[in-house]
């Protein structure tokens, strides 16, 4: 039996920018003594569509439910990943980033802690979505450049530059 190589699978993972107002809301965790701020999303499962996914992950790990969004999720980046982690051989992961907006109400609403079975509890922290420049940020997405939250994006920057182990580093 022969060892299986890095990146030979491909995974889909969605995530989304859920806003309300100027702010966006992010899982925070300390690794490592370091925070580290992730979009909330997850893989998608075997013969699932990626807006399936995304509306199963944002309701598993904030109680939100996307019927409930003032704007439906709109698609704003893809993000090629082929990043070594430590354990077995990494996929290669592509990152669908949507966006979408929540009212102060549905806000108010969602879970306060997100608990990941293999990355573990993580705390909902809402910051301005500019402060969002020079965080451990997960996926590295460029959310603080935006022009404002509901910004279109120009279909020519939905592609983000790949990562790799020489762009990236995990905490």
């Amino acid at each position: 039996m022969h060892a299986e190589m890095p990146f030979h699978r491909i995974k889909i993972r969605v995530a989304a920018l859920v806003f309300n107002g100027g702010e966006v809301a992010l899982i925070r965790r300390l690794k490592k003594g370091a925070e580290q701020y992730t979009l909330p999303g997850g893989n998608t499962e075997p013969g699932e569509s990626a807006p399936a996914a995304l509306a199963r992950e944002l309701n598993e790990e904030l109680g939100l439910d996307i019927a409930l969004a003032d704007t439906g999720p709109r698609f704003t980046w893809l993000l090629d990943a082929m990043v070594s982690r430590p354990g077995s051989p990494p996929p290669r992961k592509l990152h669908m980033v949507f966006r979408l907006s929540v009212s102060d109400q549905v806000r108010a609403s969602l879970a306060p802690e997100e608990h990941d079975d293999t990355a573990g509890p993580g705390q909902l922290v809402w910051i301005p979505w500019r402060d969002t420049k020079g965080r451990h940020l997960f996926p590295p997405v460029p959310v603080a450049d935006l022009p404002s939250p509901d910004a279109d994006v120009d279909a020519s920057a939905a592609l983000l530059p790949a990562l790799d182990d020489s762009t990236y580093r995990w905490i």
